[in-house]
């Protein structure tokens, strides 16, 4: 794996780049984790995601915790906020389109452990939460709380 990860080079990084036009066009690009002998925990915060609903075309909004326990690669901060960003002109579900996006991260990093917490904005009235995780943390490693209050909204 140490010689695929040399020849691995980032698409997007130091590059100026468009807007994906859909996540199937993003490039989630990784990076050679230099501490893969190590356990660790990394945690990267979106706390203005944006999507449509699928039904009425109106936006829906999220904030998005990642928490996830790296391998041989690490997920390229850049190439995250695109494949964030590109989701905002599709339709779809806060379920759909929350393990999407955490299958997707596993696909193309295969970390140790992932967790995605999704807390949507209220439709209709009211929050969806949604929450995907590949398995048990590693034993002996802090994961936080995600301290998102399940509906921000009261304050």
């Amino acid at each position: 794996m140490a010689g695929q990860q040399k020849k691995y080079k980032p698409k997007l990084l130091g590059r100026k780049v468009s807007l994906p036009e859909n996540p199937e066009k993003a490039i989630i690009d990784r990076i050679a984790n230099s501490n893969s002998d190590s356990s660790y925990a990394v945690r990267f915060t979106c706390p203005e995601f944006t999507a449509l609903c699928p039904i009425t075309g109106q936006p829906d909004f999220a904030h998005f915790l990642l928490d996830y326990v790296p391998g041989e690669w690490l997920i390229e901060s850049k190439s995250l906020k695109l494949y964030f960003s590109s989701f905002r002109n599709v339709g779809v579900f806060h379920e759909d389109c929350t393990v999407m996006i955490a299958k997707r991260l596993c696909d193309e990093v295969t970390p140790r452990w992932l967790r995605l917490s999704g807390f949507w904005y209220p439709r209709g009235g009211m929050p969806i939460d949604v929450w995907y995780q590949t398995d048990v943390p590693p034993a002996g490693l802090y994961i936080p709380d995600p301290q998102v209050s399940p509906y921000r909204g009261r304050g």
